[in-house]
């Protein structure tokens, strides 16, 4: 089995990237990351266009979601299309950060046609994977392992591969009801104290037996798991098994500073694998001279505006009118930027 990396293998092996920048990729195409990688859908033209746009914004590193369900129907082909995919991507000069298992939005994943968007809703059809059933289930637990393990090992040694992230956002059951009336009228520092203490993570003994399948397989890549939410015992689980430290921040400057200042005291290199919420000042101009500055790898979330919606807040409840301000991606579907003058910062301080 192979061992967390030591500080100064993952200082090292940093050292050797420059600094990486991009976004949380799904072709504009796709509902979610079972319509991205199913072989009825998968669209092999639109996720080598929309990477051209990623690069001539100067983004060198893109974050990629996969899914069980997706190998489970076919691993020969999924194997293929993942391939596929990182050819399209090195072609670009962008290489990839693979998420094996994902705690966000419906915790019930089936395959087969997804739904068609709901006007106006954030992101509403991304997928649990492998599904809040599944992965407490013991008859699931096989599968699981031969879905990581077959896929780490098929990729090893694939130099297009930065680093495996091993489960987003473990625990993550609030977004589906960040809308409803009763949560927004929660405080936040009784919210902290409610998740503190009381919200249980049913996928915690998945997550740990995910990262030891993923040692066992030996990959030469790093593996991470991200800080998202102000939970001590999590985070400091999460961080405990990282090579490298990797967050997502939402916020303002001022939060985005005490967070990184808070990660650095672990010694490790820093990786921003989600950000963008440009409501709240967290955008890139306020966040791009901090990475720059610090060399932190930043991804932000979305590139082209599609399916997935997330023009749109998390809140959002229908409507489809555009919104005045976007909340996530940069660019529309035929690549003109949603601000000019953002897309020329984000060139300039990329180049």
């Amino acid at each position: 089995m192979t061992e967390k990396w030591p500080k100064e293998k993952a200082g090292k092996w940093y050292d050797q990237q420059p600094w990486l920048v991009g976004c949380n990729f799904v072709p504009s195409t796709a509902v979610n990351q079972l319509e991205m990688w199913q072989p009825e859908t998968f669209d092999p033209q639109t996720i080598d266009r929309e990477l051209g746009m990623a690069a001539g914004l100067g983004m060198n590193s893109i974050r990629v979601y996969l899914h069980d369900l997706a190998w489970f129907a076919d691993p020969e082909g999924f194997f293929k299309r993942v391939d596929t995919f990182l050819g399209l991507a090195d072609k670009h000069g962008i290489n990839v950060m693979l998420v094996i298992f994902d705690d966000c939005w419906q915790p019930v994943p089936n395959p087969g046609k997804q739904p068609d968007p709901i006007p106006g809703r954030h992101n509403h059809f991304w997928l649990n994977s492998p599904g809040q059933k599944a992965a407490v289930d013991p008859a699931q637990e096989e599968r699981l392992k031969k879905y990581v393990q077959e896929t780490v090992k098929t990729f090893a040694t694939d130099s297009r591969i930065l680093l495996w992230d091993v489960y987003n956002e473990l625990g993550n059951v609030f977004l589906l009801t960040l809308g409803k009336p009763w949560f927004r009228k929660i405080p936040e520092l009784l919210f902290r104290y409610i998740t503190f203490r009381y919200i249980r993570i049913p996928t915690l003994p998945l997550f740990r037996k995910t990262v030891t399948w993923v040692r066992e397989a030996g990959p030469s890549q790093p593996i991470t798991a991200g800080v998202y939410i102000d939970h001590p015992n999590l985070n400091r689980e999460l961080i405990e098994v990282s090579d490298v430290v990797s967050f997502h921040c939402y916020k303002d400057l001022h939060q985005l500073e005490k967070l990184v200042n808070k990660l650095e005291v672990h010694g490790r290199p820093l990786l921003c694998t989600e950000y963008l919420n440009r409501p709240a000042d967290c955008c890139f101009e306020n966040y791009l001279p901090v990475f720059k500055k610090k060399k932190i790898g930043c991804y932000n979330w979305g590139l082209v505006s599609g399916k997935t919606q997330t023009i749109f807040g998390w809140e959002d409840r229908g409507g489809g009118i555009e919104p005045a301000v976007w909340f996530h991606d940069i660019l529309r579907k035929d690549g003109t930027p949603f601000n000019s003058k953002e897309a020329a910062y984000i060139r300039e301080m990329t180049k």
